[in-house]
């Protein structure tokens, strides 16, 4: 069973997250800003994490380079941003992909299995 970590600001997209991920076998943990996500990142190795740019206390761009110093899990951005800039800062700072609110739970959970896929067969 794989572990994911989300970490969004908007309570009901983290639901609708969580429980489809929990169907799809998951075991989940919620971060609520972005030092939480760092801190939990330092101490439990997860398959996956899905997180907003737009966190408290440490957006998510920050936490993302970060985990990066010592974790090199795949990382999905959630942005209500649809500049171009913010996309090619993400993946600079280390994601693995980077989708635009409102998004499609069903395409996500997609990309994370393609992702966790992947990471099976390295």
């Amino acid at each position: 069973m794989s572990n994911l970590l989300i970490a969004t600001r908007e309570n009901n997209m983290g639901k609708d997250i969580k429980e489809s991920a929990i169907s799809a076998g998951f075991n989940v943990s919620e971060a609520k800003d972005g030092i939480s996500v760092v801190q939990m990142c330092e101490e439990a190795d997860f398959d996956i994490v899905i997180m907003d740019t737009a966190l408290p206390e440490l957006d998510g761009f920050s936490a993302c380079k970060e985990i990066r110093k010592s974790k090199d899990m795949p990382i999905i951005f959630i942005s209500s941003s649809r500049s171009e800039s913010d996309k090619i800062l993400g993946f600079e700072v280390g994601a693995d992909d980077f989708m635009v609110k409102p998004i499609s739970v069903k395409v996500l959970m997609a990309r994370v299995n393609a992702i966790i896929r992947r990471q099976i067969h390295l």
